[in-house]
């Protein structure tokens, strides 16, 4: 009977930690809980987190623990533009109100070992990972709070002194008015790249290169600000945009309809358009897009951009595959595990001067119309500066050198 009810003990803690993380996995991009709900959810766990460490001994506080929460904490207010300080404030409330409530049931369980829990779930692999999701979902939620009910985050152990600190300082979160106030006052300048694209971005080692790394530390020093790159992907792009993960996309993006919708672009700072690569012994084999698009034809892209949404409503007879590594793409051609690739032009030309295997299949020709331009979130503000200032690199003849270098090599 002993071990049925310690088993039993066991299945329900794990139960409710896993019930909680698989929801807050589907929920976390949707929209977002009263920050209520989610503050008692995450000092819930306070009293598993307390009976893990009266087992193993441990003190209730961990300054170098509470130093890395904060600074994420921080870090992932940025994305919603809350400033440092408050959002730093908030959660150290939070750490505060979680302490009490664990010490609250450390005492309970010194003086009256036997109530102690006999089943505590990990601390490092199981209560940890469900605080962190629904930390970053209490900071999501802080951007559309107007009010706060405290007494629904009432909560066994914690007092009520506290709780008015921390219901306080929800409602005196502050943002900055806009992106560009955000950047110059942190000091520091996010950007998205997605490395896998020259000569816009490409990641060697541990290090980018290319127009837009040059662009970039360009912008950087025009705001007088360090900068942070966040590796982004085509297929994620536009949702690590709406997430906030960085302040504005540099990595040859093509401006289309589709991203405006969502985001703004500043003005177009080169213009190009598609067009296939093959190898230079298929020259004869395709001279047009009818020669590409026959079923003897193997056709690769990589997924997530505008190659593949071209690909995806004009190609309907060639075998197309996708190849997740945009790096290695030009190796399936080269290698004839593939024959062609229809990409923008500008990438055509670079390729094929670093690889005399490959050739424009139409040479100064291309099959659509585009513009490069630098990705942001909607505030008229930051493009406003983004535009100027690219308007006066791309008149002192900046963004043309930039150009130049990066093709001669």
């Amino acid at each position: 009977m002993i071990c049925f009810d310690h088993l039993r003990e066991t299945l329900s803690v794990m139960s409710r930690i896993l019930i909680t993380t698989l929801i807050l996995l589907f929920t976390f991009s949707a929209s977002a809980e009263p920050i209520e709900q989610l503050l008692k959810q995450r000092l819930g766990y306070m009293k598993d987190v307390a009976a893990y460490k009266w087992h193993k001994r441990m003190p209730v506080e961990d300054k170098a623990r509470e130093l890395l929460v904060l600074k994420n904490a921080v870090e992932h207010g940025l994305r919603f533009g809350f400033k440092p300080e408050s959002s730093r404030q908030f959660f150290q409330i939070q750490i505060e109100a979680a302490k009490e409530i664990q010490q609250y049931w450390i005492t309970q369980w010194n003086n009256q070992p036997r109530e102690a829990p006999s089943v505590t779930p990990d601390l490092n692999h199981e209560i940890r990972p469900a605080l962190i999701l629904l930390g970053n979902q209490i900071t999501q939620s802080l951007a559309s709070v107007t009010h706060i009910n405290s007494d629904l985050i009432r909560i066994e152990g914690l007092s009520t002194e506290t709780l008015g600190r921390l219901a306080n300082a929800i409602m005196h979160i502050q943002r900055f008015p806009n992106r560009l106030a955000q950047v110059l006052s942190t000091g520091v300048l996010r950007i998205g790249t997605t490395g896998d694209y020259a000569p816009f971005s490409l990641k060697a080692e541990d290090s980018y290169q290319g127009v837009d790394i040059d662009m970039g530390t360009n912008l950087a020093e025009s705001l007088g600000v360090e900068i942070t790159w966040i590796a982004t992907t085509w297929p994620t792009l536009m949702s690590d945009l709406a997430e906030g993960k960085f302040d504005i996309g540099m990595s040859g993006i093509s401006i289309n309809l589709v991203r405006q919708r969502t985001g703004l672009f500043s003005s177009a700072y080169h213009q190009g358009g598609k067009t296939p690569i093959i190898r230079c012994t298929d020259i004869d084999r395709f001279r047009t897009l009818t020669d590409i698009d026959q079923q003897s034809t193997r056709l690769v892209v990589n997924p997530g951009g505008t190659n593949q949404l071209y690909v995806a409503s004009t190609i309907h007879n060639a075998k197309i595959r996708i190849h997740e590594n945009n790096r290695t793409i030009f190796s399936e051609i080269a290698n004839n595990r593939a024959d062609v690739m229809i990409t923008d032009n500008i990438e055509v030309e670079l390729q094929s001067k670093q690889n005399q295997e490959l050739c424009a299949a139409m040479p100064g020709q291309t099959l659509t119309y585009s513009e490069k331009g630098y990705l942001l979130a909607q505030d008229i503000i930051w493009k406003e500066y983004i535009d100027v200032w690219l308007s006066q690199r791309m008149g002192d003849g900046t963004v043309s050198r930039i150009f130049s270098r990066h093709l001669a090599n």
